[in-house]
């Protein structure tokens, strides 16, 4: 159940950070949950793989910003993978990835 909520969580930050960033394009909001959902099999996957050399030749010491970087290259992948789902540049990804780590660490610790 608390994947489901996750899920519809991102979702909605996908949706909200399109309506405030113009750099951002969504159709609507069954694509923002497809995205969301490409984008945290991609980021367990992927994600798992990049971040694991980077983790390892920076001990870990800097594994925030590796996460940061890894989810926005995610999201530029998920970007390709949609027509239905822009992002132009990498700045709004990283915002993007900011926001679901801010988000998702709320609702772990909560």
């Amino acid at each position: 159940m608390g994947f489901i909520v996750e899920l519809l969580i991102n979702g909605a930050i996908l949706f909200a950070l399109a309506f405030l960033l113009p750099a951002i394009k969504i159709r609507n909001y069954g694509t923002t949950v497809l995205v969301a959902l490409v984008i945290g099999i991609l980021n367990a996957t992927v994600g798992f793989l990049l971040r694991l050399p980077l983790n390892i030749i920076t001990l870990g010491l800097i594994s925030f910003v590796v996460r940061l970087l890894v989810t926005a290259v995610v999201i530029k992948i998920a970007d390709k993978l949609f027509s239905g789902f822009e992002v132009r540049g990498f700045t709004p990804a990283i915002i993007i990835a900011l926001g679901m780590a801010i988000v998702g660490n709320l609702l772990s610790t909560a």
